[in-house]
């Protein structure tokens, strides 16, 4: 298996693992690798150092990468950030400004329990918890108007 340091056009760099490199170069052409952050498919393969495995101690030894690590590590945590946003608008129910009405009648069995999402205000939000209404506040502007990229 091979792990691979990956960059897009756009600068966005992440890790993708590979049989070999050959896989790797395979799936670039054909278009099948995309970047987690903005979904570009313009993608190259990054210098790094090799990955050894030194003594028997069983731990492995890294080199420091060649690029940016700063960079690659905080755009990393930005894609894992939308991956997470883009699961949940498409695994939940928008309600709208309905929210704590409909948060209220799943609590008090009114309504089909699921997986809800919607506006609240502060007061509602901290009314719907001291019913006793578990509420997450996901902070985000027109999460079903704006692309998320």
């Amino acid at each position: 298996m091979k792990v691979l340091d990956l960059q897009c056009s756009d600068g966005h760099g992440f890790e993708g693992w590979f049989a070999s490199g050959d896989d790797f170069e395979s799936q670039r052409v054909r278009g099948l690798i995309e970047c987690p952050v903005c979904g570009s498919r313009s993608i190259v393969k990054l210098l790094s150092a090799p990955r050894l495995n030194m003594g028997s101690s069983g731990e492995p030894v890294r080199h420091e990468q060649v690029a940016d690590t700063h960079r690659g590590t905080a755009d990393h945590a930005k894609a894992q950030r939308l991956n997470a946003l883009r699961k949940l608008l498409a695994e939940t129910e928008d309600v709208g400004t309905r929210f704590p009405e409909e948060a209220r009648r799943m609590h008090y069995g009114e309504s089909p329990e699921r997986a809800i999402r919607g506006q609240a205000t502060v007061a509602e939000a901290h009314a719907l918890q001291d019913e006793g209404i578990e509420v997450v506040a996901v902070p985000m502007a027109s999460p079903s108007k704006a692309a998320l990229h």
